[in-house]
């Protein structure tokens, strides 16, 4: 973009319908993954699908993975004009298969190619604000993105009852469909006032990094349904754990494994994030519910308390821009979940009032708030155009299969302790995830004197080599 146009903000010329259309991408998939909670068990009992329940949820997830490492590698090929149209098409048929689905056999199959597309359009949208956005602009886009998954969190639930009883379920899945289109159109001048020039290396198919990626998902899935395997359910576990860190090596930049300072340790903390957050949160309104008896709606409530936290702190960190470092942004939010997931610990432990683990949850929606659209920008920044879509592919793997992981063993904990203790088990585990990311967190900023961006390398053999120091070649400003 030109110096001009750089001033300009996300809700102007040129960038308007961009904005527009990508945050209504975004809108509807959180909308899609929100409102099939709500939706499924009459789905289940509409198509005796009881069985497949626990597949229509891991499945989605587990394609993602897939969908991530496809667009990114195509997005470095060939730009994200290309992986974005085809994601968006995948979603829509997802839709359509799941929304005239008449066995739950069919439905899962659908919640499949929904997963591929969904996941595969997220690496996308990230790639395009790249390629469309200047830096100083992309913390306003990645907020924008943000409060485009809380709003679903608080209206996505409801909207989806109300359709299914008035109507039919088929309904919360074709209706969708009729605004993926129009959402799709808005971002196409954008697209196609991109820079089209073909890179003076082309990146080249990495089918090695697809077949990891498959692979990851496999386990994923397997992780997700060992608790339903009696006697062998933590052999296949542990299992699937090793499995799954293994196929996701070849995945992220070197040395995120092993918390490598910079872009490495930046998108390990995203996972990390994930998992504490998600995973205690799934087990907040059970708490409330069988501990403290509140109704179902009530204890949803918290979590739009959480929600109404995150979308205010990516307002904030959005507005600050360079005023406050983005460092210290996923510093300050890696702090307040560990808080937050210890203030459940304690409730569930020692049997405090309620009101400590929902205030606590609040503190929870605002370091993430704080801290997701920061990592965002510095996984860009510490990016070069010919790695954007692989990095960008890394950061959403390590979210999902962070939250996965972490689902899995806090289910397999729970089933495991004594109904008394099970509950300050699960929080027991997402708080000591939570206390590694804080640990981590200082190594997402690069130490002085270290490479440029984008050599922090892939993950594949045979790419760059990684640094231990990578450094941005430029910082935010906003």
């Amino acid at each position: 973009m030109t110096s001009d146009t750089s001033t300009a903000g996300i809700l102007r010329r040129p960038y308007l319908l961009a904005t527009v259309g990508a945050c209504a991408l975004v809108f509807l998939s959180a909308f899609e993954s929100l409102a099939v909670t709500t939706i499924m068990p009459l789905v289940s009992r509409d198509l005796d699908g009881a069985s497949l329940y626990a597949l229509a949820f891991a499945g989605p997830l587990a394609t993602g993975v897939m969908g991530m490492v496809a667009a990114g590698n195509w997005s470095d090929r060939r730009g994200p004009a290309a992986p974005l149209y085809s994601s968006v098409a995948l979603f829509v048929a997802g839709l359509l298969i799941a929304g005239t689905a008449g066995t739950m056999e069919m439905l899962v199959l659908g919640r499949l190619v929904q997963g591929l597309g969904g996941g595969a359009m997220t690496v996308a949208l990230y790639v395009l604000v790249a390629r469309v956005y200047p830096p100083v602009l992309h913390p306003k886009i990645f907020a924008a993105f943000a409060a485009s998954w809380v709003v679903p969190s608080l209206v996505g639930p409801f909207a989806a009852g109300v359709v299914a009883q008035l109507s039919s379920w088929h309904w919360v899945f074709l209706g969708v469909v009729g605004l993926v289109v129009p959402a799709l159109l808005m971002v196409v001048p954008a697209v196609r006032g991109m820079n089209s020039e073909p890179a003076s290396e082309p990146v080249p198919w990495a089918f090695g990094r697809m077949g990891w990626a498959a692979l990851a998902a496999v386990a994923v899935l397997g992780l997700n349904l060992s608790a339903e395997v009696p006697g062998f359910g933590g052999v296949i576990a542990v299992v699937a754990l090793v499995i799954a860190l293994i196929a996701v090596k070849p995945l992220v930049p070197r040395g995120t494994l092993t918390a490598r300072r910079g872009l490495p340790s930046v998108i390990l903390v995203r996972g990390l994030a994930s998992a504490a957050f998600f995973g205690a949160e799934v087990y907040l309104p059970y708490l409330l519910t069988e501990r403290y008896a509140f109704t179902p709606t009530f204890a949803g409530l918290t979590l739009t308390g959480a929600a109404l936290a995150w979308a205010g702190a990516s307002a904030i960190q959005g507005r600050l821009g360079a005023r406050l470092a983005d460092d210290l942004a996923v510093k300050i939010g890696a702090l307040l979940v560990l808080i937050a997931v210890i203030s459940t610990l304690v409730t569930a432990a020692l049997s405090l009032p309620a009101a400590v683990a929902i205030a606590g949850w609040i503190l929870a929606g605002g370091g993430m708030g704080l801290m997701y659209p920061r990592l965002s920008v510095m996984t860009l920044a510490l990016s070069t155009e010919e790695n954007q879509g692989f990095n960008s592919a890394a950061m959403s793997i390590s979210d999902s299969l962070g939250g996965a992981l972490s689902l899995a063993a806090t289910g397999l904990v729970f089933a495991a302790f004594t109904t008394t203790n099970s509950f300050a088990g699960v929080f027991a585990l997402t708080a000591i995830i939570a206390v590694v990311g804080v640990v981590i967190a200082p190594r997402v900023a690069a130490r002085s004197g270290g490479m440029s961006r984008g050599e922090a390398g892939m993950g594949e053999p045979g790419a760059q080599a990684g640094a231990p120091d990578a450094q941005p070649e430029f910082t935010h400003h906003a």
